[in-house]
């Protein structure tokens, strides 16, 4: 007999995805996340990560400390070139303010991700969780212009 797969929806996936579905429902919602990490994947800083499958490793240790469900979820996604090369491996940090998220970390970047250990991964994950504020940890992040410059 055929093994079955589902995803965290309860949706049966196709055989080697983790969510493509094998009946697609038009109507029904993503999964709930409070915080969502866009990870990029492109050619610097991917080659920075040393790791082609950082994002699901990013989600197994989700998984390990109960972040990957629930009220506090944190989504993990790829990404193509965000433009700030020159910060070696970005992610940005989405806060869903609709919803539970904390605005105070809406829309922070991220810089050198490829040196952040599994430890600091976890550290990061249980302070968006606990809605502190990324400002006062040891995150380097990427600084942001303000918009009169381009005027």
């Amino acid at each position: 007999m055929e093994n079955r797969l589902f995803n965290m929806m309860g949706s049966e996936v196709v055989s080697g995805f983790s969510c493509k579905p094998v009946k697609l429902v038009p109507d029904k919602p993503i999964m709930h996340f409070k915080t969502h990490i866009f990870i990029c994947g492109d050619e610097r800083c991917g080659g920075a990560h040393k790791n082609e499958n950082i994002a699901a490793d990013l989600r197994d240790i989700l998984k390990e400390i109960n972040l990957a469900n629930g009220e506090t979820r944190i989504k993990i996604s790829r990404t193509g070139c965000f433009g700030a090369c020159r910060f070696r491996s970005v992610a940005n940090i989405y806060e869903n303010t609709k919803t539970n998220g904390f605005e105070a970390n809406n829309n922070i970047w991220l810089r050198n991700i490829h040196k952040y250990t599994k430890e600091k991964w976890i550290e990061l994950f249980k302070a968006l969780a606990q809605n502190k504020s990324i400002d006062d940890l040891d995150f380097k992040q990427v600084p942001m212009s303000e918009p009169s410059t381009y005027k």
